[in-house]
């Protein structure tokens, strides 16, 4: 397929070939405001305090970011009275994540000042684009999970719900990604070292946050059991407060990320006596608890540090809450009244045992009222069907940790299964199944099921993902309580996903059914009449190509490598895991090199494979699959028989800001995760915003997306659910498969006798070993199948007008995808909230 050449300007008008609606929509561009370039110099004179002539990017960069900042803090102002007057009810999220992206570009067009902005940037001798790129992305997350809390956020402001999100200030966020001769090597990622401009320290709301210490039962005056909890180590918890603004609406919602700090710079006395290390060593200890995302918990210390990470922002958060609870109620029983607190995934599940200490010890609640106020406050998200992906804490570390928790936890299962005998008679696997507390091969706590008994309401976040949340993961809970399930499916944010992401597309959309899409997805359902318009599939092409021509200059500048901005961009991007199946992808690039090494005069659709992710430090396996990857490629790219219609390439350090330039640029969008493995996934979404089509298993979010744009618009493969679970059932011998397909037997082959790995012939001996002796993700079942719809896509690709039309379809009916439509859900169905009333 070639792409059309013309290349427009970011600047240009476009002619689409269509109609404009509602012209008068469309905001007129304003003048130069000299207003804002005085802003800008000023605040870098008086804020950053750098004359003009001394200022170096990222100078110029804070400056702008502060203007803003000072705009989004009179809007928070404003939200928060309103928020007060109103006595609205609020949601408050709490997610050990949150990968916000950069935060200046977001909050210029969520300020709707872009052009005022440009001209400020003007006055500092920058152009805007340039300055956004001075700011690092806060990489406070490992993938989907900060992500969606992130989309959340932006939906919630967008929608004028009262919502504050919590979460770590972690000083060192997900690490840094070095390729370094095919293998991933980690670095730290100190994206503080220059500062935040954004966040607003409040000294004086720091709470204190206890560890380990000892319990005390007493009786009161009046004779009733208390509990103090003594001899504790603390840390106080300092919250950063980030604006979080909607879009266009003037409405700013907080970010809480919890610092720690001590309450004193050092031991004085040690200092005193000439131990200078050892003073400053217990104020590290402390200030620890905030210094790194996700620990490596392959060890005691790791999983006892990740367990103290939960607890401080749970209860610094919980406090938080109360606090300003009280400052307009007296009665506690009010609390879920005007609060609802969600738990994304099981990290901040210690909060259910946590304000049961807090109502019961602090405020002097008996256990029955309290426990009613806890139930109507939290709802719990899961994110996963893996068993083993489910956290468990050692209930000696648990206990040793978190002492006064650990006696509530006992209670609340105490109680919970004695409701289970009472609803099933002597059925002992039920109480065993059903108990917090898994006693196999030592005693541990099961977040998850103390997730459920806690709370409310429980979601999955895809409709098979929900199914099989109440068939298989917790079958006994939904039998238990099957009014507490409900599916919300994820989305995401089209606001950073297609507006900011994408101006040239979202411009071309905006000109031809107006800019309303912004706020209500559903709009570009308008699109499909255009769809069959030759015009505007020749204009909607053009800026596909301008999108890839700007990926391809990205990667040239970054890696040194020419692609073809007129190939078939083909992309898989997301957490390097065994179960996204990064490894058929490759097994699948080496059958369509071999392919084209038998008949290279063949009329061949060149593709350009681009991979990317990160795997966990600790994660051997999804390592190994890196390097392959990168072996592959090597071996691939170097071949200048195949060259010109193969290549593929492994994109470094995968971060927000690098999925901003992918998704635009792609044409082929890889969902192939097992089926019935991959919970929802949101970046098959944000693909198809940008009008990427999707090959994909029948797994996640990927069967609402088949019903919404058609099959006839996307690329199914592989064994759907019910067909894994037979397979496996039925006994699987994955050597079987080995056997009988003889290009998937050459493929192995080549890997396991060195063909990409002459220095180490034996390199990728496990990679083949478990894919032969166990292929647990079923790699190889799905093989054929894969490169059979991979052949589909090339014939698609190759129909110019029928690959435009898929392509506008598929942004046309993406609207079910937004963010805004999910926390709408949750608004209605969990949270019980309403929209500010707003001027």
């Amino acid at each position: 397929m070639n792409k059309r050449q013309d290349r427009p300007s970011k600047r240009d008008g476009i002619s689409t070939g269509a109609k404009p609606k509602s012209a008068s929509k469309s905001k007129p561009i304003s003048k130069p405001n000299h207003g804002t370039g005085d802003a800008c110099l000023q605040s870098l004179r008086l804020a950053v305090g750098r004359e003009l002539d001394e200022a170096d990017p990222y100078d110029k960069y804070q400056s702008v970011a502060l203007v803003m900042r000072r705009r989004l803090m009179d809007g928070r102002l404003n939200t928060r009275r309103a928020w007060k007057e109103q006595g609205v009810k609020r949601v408050h999220y709490l997610s050990l994540e949150f990968l916000t992206g950069r935060v200046l570009q977001n909050a210029v067009l969520g300020l709707d000042v872009e052009e005022q902005a440009r001209a400020g940037v003007h006055h500092l001798g920058m152009v805007l684009e340039d300055v956004y790129e001075q700011e690092r992305d806060p990489g406070l997350g490992n993938g989907g999970l900060g992500r969606l809390a992130a989309c959340f956020l932006d939906s919630l402001a967008t929608q004028r719900y009262p919502a504050c999100g919590y979460g770590i200030r972690y000083e060192y966020g997900i690490f840094r990604q070095e390729i370094r001769d095919g293998w991933q090597v980690e670095h730290p990622d100190n994206w503080l070292f220059l500062g935040n401009p954004w966040e607003a320290p409040r000294a004086a709301d720091r709470v204190r946050v206890g560890f380990r210490g000892r319990t005390v039962h007493r009786r009161d005056e009046n004779g009733r059991l208390r509990v103090d909890w003594i001899d504790t180590n603390n840390v106080y918890a300092l919250p950063c407060e980030i604006p979080v603004p909607g879009f266009r609406n003037g409405i700013v919602n907080p970010l809480i990320l919890w610092r720690a700090v001590t309450d004193e710079e050092f031991n004085l006395g040690y200092f005193n006596h000439g131990d200078y290390l050892r003073a400053v060593a217990e104020k590290e200890m402390d200030e620890s608890v905030a210094k790194v995302l996700y620990p490596n918990d392959n060890n005691s210390a790791g999983r006892e540090l990740r367990l103290r990470q939960q607890y401080f922002f749970v209860s610094a958060s919980l406090q938080r809450i109360l606090a300003e609870f009280l400052e307009d109620h007296d009665d506690l029983g009010l609390l879920p009244d005007k609060n609802a607190i969600h738990l994304n995934d099981t990290h901040p599940v210690v909060a259910i045992p946590e304000m049961m200490r807090l109502l019961m010890d602090e405020h002097g609640m008996e256990w029955e009222p309290a426990w009613e106020i806890n139930t109507r406050l939290f709802a719990y998200t899961n994110h996963t069907l893996m068993p083993e992906a489910l956290e468990r804490w050692e209930a000696g570390m648990f206990s040793e940790l978190l002492p006064r928790h650990y006696e509530i936890v006992c209670e609340i299962n105490r109680r919970f299964l004695d409701e289970v005998a009472a609803r099933w008679p002597g059925d002992d696997r039920r109480i065993r199944d059903l108990s917090i507390f898994e006693e196999n091969g030592g005693k541990r706590l099961r977040m998850a099921s103390l997730a459920i008994v806690g709370s409310h309401a429980v979601n999955g976040v895809a409709r098979l993902h929900t199914d099989l949340l109440k068939r298989d993961l917790f079958r006994d809970f939904h039998e238990m309580w099957p009014e507490k399930f409900l599916n919300v499916t994820n989305g995401v944010t089209q606001r950073r996903w297609l507006h900011q992401a994408n101006p040239a597309l979202s411009r071309l959309i905006t000109e031809t059914i107006g800019e309303g899409w912004t706020t209500d997805l559903e709009q570009l359902q308008a699109l499909e009449a255009h769809a069959d318009n030759p015009q505007f599939q020749t204009t909607w092409q053009s800026m596909k190509r301008l999108n890839a021509q700007v990926l391809a200059s990205y990667i040239a500048d970054l890696m040194g490598v020419q692609i073809d901005p007129d190939s078939l961009i083909d992309v898989q991007v997301k957490r390097l895991h065994e179960y996204k199946r990064q490894l058929l992808n490759v097994l699948r690039v080496i059958a369509q090199w071999r392919r084209i090494q038998e008949a290279p005069d063949a009329d061949w659709t060149p593709r350009t494979v681009l991979i990317a992710g990160k795997a966990a430090p600790g994660y051997t396996m999804a390592k190994l699959i890196i390097k392959l990857i990168n072996d592959v490629a090597a071996t691939i790219n170097a071949d200048s028989q195949t060259q010109r219609f193969l290549k593929l390439l492994f994109l470094p350090d995968y971060s927000v800001s690098l999925a901003e330039r992918i998704f635009p640029g792609s044409d082929l969008s890889e969902q192939i995760s097992t089926a019935g493995m991959e919970a929802s996934g949101t970046g098959n979404m944000k693909f198809m915003l940008n009008g990427a089509l999707t090959i994909g298993t029948m797994d996640g979010a990927n069967i609402e997306i088949c019903e919404a744009v058609g099959r006839d618009n996307m690329f199914v493969f592989g064994l759907d659910e019910p067909q894994v679970a037979e397979c496996r059932a039925n006994g699987y011998h994955p050597y079987d498969m080995y056997e009988a397909n003889t290009e998937l037997r050459q493929v192995i082959d080549l890997i396991a006798q060195g063909a990409f790995s002459p220095d180490d012939p034996g390199r990728f001996e496990p990679v083949v070993r478990s894919l032969l002796d166990s292929d647990h993700f079923l790699v190889l079942a799905d093989f054929a199948s894969y490169l059979e719809v991979q052949a589909q896509v090339d014939e698609a690709f190759r129909d110019e007008a029928g690959w435009a039309r898929k392509s506008i379809l598929n942004v046309a009916r993406s609207g079910r995808f937004s963010s805004d439509r999910s926390v709408g859900e949750y608004a209605r169905s969990v949270w019980g909230i309403k929209p500010l009333e707003w001027r």
